[in-house]
């Protein structure tokens, strides 16, 4: 048999009608911009991730990008302050920190985790450093507490950057309700995935919530008067119909990502493929992660992948080249980051996704435990 890394086919299939419904509805208001189906989703996913605030965007990237333009516009961040963020993100973390002429501070991740390490991002501060961007990696939230205890100590911004963490949570207390502000992506692959590009930014903050809006739309609070030089990024009433059907099912997707999770701890016992959660995890312990992979490390990481595509298994390799030894940053390709360079070498995510069924877990599991390293 085969496993598909992700069948986004097969996912949709399950909501087909209710997609169609709502893709009708659109169709027939003949309203297809800024209109009913946006307010709604945002109020539904501002009131599941507990903030007050969602503003869609057009994606994940310019929901970072468009908050921390915004705090340049409202006086809290200028050019060349420094923001710390993980050495092994995606590219998307470190652009829009660029993008707005602010200076990535990298750091090398926690071992276990691969999020950002407390006591790391406490030695990287300086008295230029002006923010921190939390990714919630693979879909497990970084450690906010810790984070959040020394932004207040140093007076410093947090943005989530949530686009792979729907729903998880720390003490009840949801990704996007941690930080001053968080960025979601919602395209198709994600937990919460359009069925195109969309974003949504969430935040507490009545005024940066407004700021955003504006900037997202050509600068503009009201038609045709412009107080910012603003982009075009708005979420669209088709994808924003999309993601309320979605939303709905949302945290049925995540205990089945989480019972697949669990399987293959309990059942790959390969010594050469280290799991990202223990053996004897539970879906209570498994609060703060949503796996929206599940991502294992190997030194033998070609071989492995080799192995498990002839025995049918797909996987991805999330990523293969850290932000610091990419030609878009060429200033940068001489700089050390150990461990995330370990990690970009040696990780593996097998498939993960609400719509796999027994004998697909099985498979994998199978596949993996038939590995020989030698």
């Amino acid at each position: 048999m085969s496993v598909k890394f992700l069948d986004l086919q097969a996912v949709n299939k399950v909501y087909r009608k209710e997609l169609i419904d709502a893709a009708v509805r659109v169709i027939d208001s003949g309203w297809y911009i800024q209109g009913s189906e946006l307010s709604k989703f945002e109020e539904d996913f501002a009131s599941y991730c507990g903030s007050k605030y969602c503003i869609g965007v057009a994606n994940g990237l310019d929901a970072l990008t468009l908050t921390l333009r915004a705090w340049k516009e409202l006086g809290k961040l200028k050019e060349g302050d420094e923001v710390i963020v993980p050495a092994n993100t995606y590219i998307a973390s470190i652009l829009a920190i660029t993008e707005n002429r602010l200076r990535p501070i990298l750091v090398d991740p926690d071992p276990t985790s691969y999020n950002l390490c407390p006591i790391k991002v406490a030695a990287s501060i300086t008295p230029n450093t002006k923010a921190i961007i939390a990714v919630h990696l693979y879909g497990q939230l970084a450690p906010m507490p810790e984070i959040m205890a020394l932004a207040e100590q140093h007076n410093l911004l947090v943005l989530e950057d949530a686009a792979q963490a729907h729903g998880a949570s720390i003490a009840g207390r949801k990704a996007g309700n941690w930080g001053h502000a968080a960025g979601f992506s919602f395209y198709p692959g994600k937990n919460l995935g359009a069925l195109g590009d969309a974003g949504a930014v969430t935040t507490n903050d009545a005024e940066l919530a407004k700021t955003i809006r504006a900037l997202g739309n050509y600068g503009s609070h009201k038609k045709y008067e412009n107080i910012y030089q603003g982009v075009n990024s708005r979420l669209d009433e088709i994808q924003a119909a999309m993601l309320s059907v979605k939303l709905k099912h949302l945290d049925a997707d995540t205990s089945r990502r989480k019972e697949i999770a669990i399987a293959y701890a309990q059942s790959i016992n390969n010594p050469a493929i280290s799991q990202p959660i223990p053996a004897d995890s539970t879906m209570a312990s498994l609060e703060s992660h949503v796996f929206h992979l599940y991502v294992v490390r190997t030194q033998q990481r070609q071989e492995l992948q080799e192995h498990l595509s002839a025995a049918g298994i797909q996987t991805l390799i999330h990523y293969p080249i850290p932000p610091h030894q990419q030609r878009a940053y060429q200033e940068w390709n001489q700089q050390s980051h150990p461990l995330t360079e370990a990690i970009h070498r040696e990780v593996l995510s097998l498939p993960i996704s609400p719509v796999m069924t027994d004998e697909d877990i099985s498979a994998v599991v199978q596949a993996c435990n038939a590995f020989s390293s030698d």
